[in-house]
Order: structure tokens, then C-alpha cells, then sequence
């Protein structure tokens, strides 16, 4: 599916470059053609800068370039929750145990540590996905006794609850969702989810769901 969406969003470039070059053409031939089109001629060329911004945005999603200021700009907005205690003002409450699993030397991005997750029921509310507002933020345990943000986790329930189809599965920082999974509590529901590292390097990925170098006690 990521070889797909990428094909996707590079016709979408390829179009709009072409779109670009058609309207910039247009404002060349109005201007050799007739002096007085001056009002045509700066409408076409607001065009071709609108035209040139989304195929920007566009490229910001699929290029890494684009995608490591994506995380840049995500992290910034969430460095606040740091501070656990910012991120209680603001809704999130604990909800689950320190989770991790046996790390498999041979596969360690099947184990290792996820940490404890905070929640913001009200983020968890369905709509358009905001990077800087994750419905989930991910503590680990520091030697101190203290908590340590490590890590991101959006969070998306399946439309139809079925785990054998994906139409709906959403993306985000040029990444698929994991899923659709089961829910891992009572009254979770089938859902897609991304875990992203941001704060705590993750030798499997930034992507992936456990990291073997968080530990729980």
C-alpha cells in the first residue's frame, strides 16, 4: 500500500508541475499579446503560485526531507508534555500498566518496551488526524522513579470492525497505519494505530510499536 499511495502522490506532482507550466505559458502569451490583460495576467500568475504551494505541500508528504520536517515540527509542538504533569492539565490520564514483551534477538522489532499509556479520551473523538494533537502520549520509566516521554501514538478505530479489511486504514508522516488489530481492553474497538518515537531512539524504527531499549520494572 506504500508503493501505491507514493505512485499516487507523485502523478499528483506530475500534474500539477504540468498544470504550472500550462498557466504560466497562458500568462506569457497574454502579456506578448495584448498590454491591457494586466488584471488576467495577475490573476494567472496567483494561480501559478497557488498551484506551486500545493504541489509544495504535496512533496512534503512523500519526500523524507519532507517528512523529517514533519517530525520536527511535531516534537516541537509536543516537547510541553515532557513534563507529565502539562500533559495530566491538558486530559491526558493514565490507562494501562507498563507494557512490554520478550525481545527476540533475532526480531527485535517484535520486543521489547511500549511504555505506559496516557489518554485524552476527548482526542480519541473521530475527525481528520492532528499530528500535533495525539490522542495517546507514551511514558517509560526512568531510574529515578520519574517518567520519561518516549514516544506518540495515534489511534483511529476501524469503520466496518472487521479485521480482514483495511479500506479506511489512514496514514500519517508518509507511514500506514498498524492494523486493523483487535482492541487490548475491554471496550476497545478494532482500530488502526501508529507509534511514533520522537523522544527516545528505537533501534527497530521510529515507527514501530516496541522499542527493545525501553524497559518496564
Amino acid at each position: 500500500m506504500k508503493n501505491q499511495r507514493m505512485s499516487a502522490g507523485t502523478v499528483r506532482r506530475g500534474a500539477l508541475l504540468a498544470a504550472i507550466v500550462i498557466v504560466a505559458a497562458g500568462a506569457t502569451a497574454a502579456t506578448a499579446g495584448n498590454g491591457d490583460l494586466s488584471n488576467q495576467v495577475a490573476a494567472l500568475k496567483r494561480q501559478v503560485k497557488a498551484l506551486k504551494a500545493q504541489n509544495n505541500r504535496l512533496t512534503d508528504q512523500y519526500t523524507p526531507a519532507g517528512i523529517a520536517r514533519q517530525l520536527a515540527k511535531t516534537k516541537t509542538a509536543l516537547d510541553k508534555y515532557q513534563s507529565v504533569d502539562t500533559a495530566k492539565a491538558d486530559g491526558y490520564v493514565a490507562a494501562s500498566p507498563c507494557e512490554s514483551t520478550p525481545t527476540n534477538p533475532a526480531q527485535t522489532s517484535y520486543g521489547g518496551g511500549m511504555g505506559i499509556h496516557y489518554v485524552n479520551q476527548a482526542l480519541l473523538k473521530p475527525g481528520p488526524i492532528d499530528p500535533a494533537k495525539p490522542p495517546i502520549l507514551v511514558y517509560a520509566p526512568t531510574a529515578g522513579g520519574g517518567l520519561q516521554l518516549v514516544a506518540a501514538e495515534y489511534f483511529k478505530p476501524d469503520a466496518d470492525q472487521n479485521v480482514r479489511t483495511d479500506d479506511d486504514r489512514p496514514s500519517l508522516f508518509g507511514r500506514a497505519f498498524d492494523g486493523p488489530m483487535q482492541g487490548h481492553a475491554p471496550g476497545m474497538p478494532i482500530h488502526f494505530d501508529l507509534h511514533v518515537w520522537l523522544w527516545q531512539h528505537n533501534p527497530s524504527g521510529i515507527f514501530a510499536s516496541y522499542n527493545p531499549d525501553v524497559t518496564c520494572p
